[in-house]
């Protein structure tokens, strides 16, 4: 019997992926639930499982397009298992193990799909451009020259040197390409503007360093910057609720709730997963979600549903070691708050010159939506809480505040 591997649904407005990696070879014996090939939609990544155990069969390479429904590969249930009853690794596979003990007596031609040759096509073009294929990096599967990369090969007009000058060429993913296009459109469609401020982050470094341990130890998660940071937007969406709409079409839309969005990196890249409700979250429902939502992205589990309908976002670029920088807006969004490193440098307070930990902040917008009153107002009323949480975020009740 033989079960098709058929493209699902990775969410309502995508109709069509890409294959983005096999993770098992044409020919290899599969146990059920084990991950057999990665797709990419311009939303995420999916992994997709076997249903069943049996020998897989590839029916659509790597690169290719396919769309919702198709059928790319199938699993023949009834080959039997291995010695062991599992699946070999591909350096392990009785395949690799053949080639290894047993030399071909027949040398493959150097027009075959090896790795390192070109393809019949590729070869012709070129042979008519006079260059050498030793002198081309193929991205084609086991790093093969397509014809695609025999077109866009040039011939060197320099002089050769000693010096080793590797590079090579790959596919976007079907998710940076989307992420690509939807970057340019921000810039091109939009009525982009950044307000900047600086922040003393003093007070938060006070009560983190009295507060932390008693936290952790009741809450299981660290008090970080993340649920001030939170907090802070979220009460200045309710005093400028400009900044938490957007444009569709000729209407804008305004929100009475604030849906977070928070940038975080992953092994597929940025991804921005939404806190839910964030102006009803106490610090610890805050830091509890953003650890949880860190998590799924990093393991690769976080789902569309969770990385729409945000209604704001925060980025911080301050982990990296950025020091300013001009977030772009994360649509349809109209705003996002850009967070930076930390460092320490002199201020003048109450008329003398004291050391203190500062950040730059930065505020993009859409000038269609938002003006420079909304805009500046929003970004005081973030530093004004951040600078004195004890009263501003926490009504003068710091335990309370924090559940302890």
């Amino acid at each position: 019997m033989s079960v098709e591997i058929k493209v699902p649904s990775p969410g309502e407005s995508v109709s069509e992926v890409e294959i983005a990696a096999w993770l098992v070879e044409d020919g290899d014996y599969v146990e059920k639930d084990q991950e057999v090939v990665e797709l990419d939609s311009d939303k995420a990544t999916l992994a997709m499982p076997a249903e069943e155990a049996g020998v897989v069969k590839i029916m659509v390479e790597e690169g290719e397009a396919v769309e919702i429904g198709q059928i790319i590969g199938v699993i023949d249930t009834d080959a039997a298992a291995p010695e062991g009853g599992t699946a070999p690794k591909k350096d392990e596979s009785p395949k690799a193990e053949t080639k290894a003990a047993t030399p071909n007596p027949n040398p493959v031609a150097a027009t075959t799909y090896a790795s390192g040759t070109p393809s019949p096509a590729a070869k012709k073009v070129l042979d008519e451009k006079g260059i050498d294929a030793k002198a081309v990096t193929g991205t084609g599967r086991d790093g093969r020259i397509t014809h695609d990369d025999a077109v866009k090969a040039e011939v060197s007009m320099g002089t050769p040197g000693s010096a080793n000058r590797p590079s090579s060429t790959a596919r976007m993913s079907s998710l940076r390409r989307k992420l690509a296009k939807r970057l340019v459109s921000v810039k091109n469609e939009t009525a982009m503007l950044t307000t900047f401020n600086e922040v003393d982050m003093k007070p938060i470094f006070d009560l983190r360093s009295q507060y932390k341990e008693e936290f952790k130890e009741k809450h299981g998660v660290s008090l970080g910057f993340m649920s001030f940071f939170t907090l802070a937007v979220t009460r200045a969406l309710q005093l400028f609720p400009q900044v938490n709409s957007m444009i569709d079409g000729d209407n804008q839309i305004s929100y009475d709730y604030a849906d977070i969005s928070i940038a975080v990196s992953g092994p597929k890249g940025l991804m921005v997963p939404v806190i839910r409700n964030a102006e009803n979250m106490s610090f610890a429902g805050v830091e509890q979600e953003v650890k949880r939502l860190a998590i799924r992205v990093r393991e690769g589990q976080i789902t569309i549903d969770e990385m729409t309908g945000g209604t704001f976002t925060i980025t911080n670029g301050g982990v990296f070691g950025s020091m300013l920088s001009t977030p772009i807006i994360n649509p349809p969004q109209s705003a996002i708050l850009g967070m930076h490193n930390i460092v320490e440098r002199p201020m003048a307070v109450n008329g003398q010159v004291e050391i203190r930990p500062i950040m730059y902040v930065a505020l993009s917008y859409d000038h269609r939506v938002i003006d420079g009153r909304e805009s500046v107002g929003f970004l005081v009323a973030v530093k004004e809480a951040l600078e004195n949480p004890s009263e501003l975020l926490m009504n003068n009740d710091i335990k309370g505040a924090l559940q302890l």
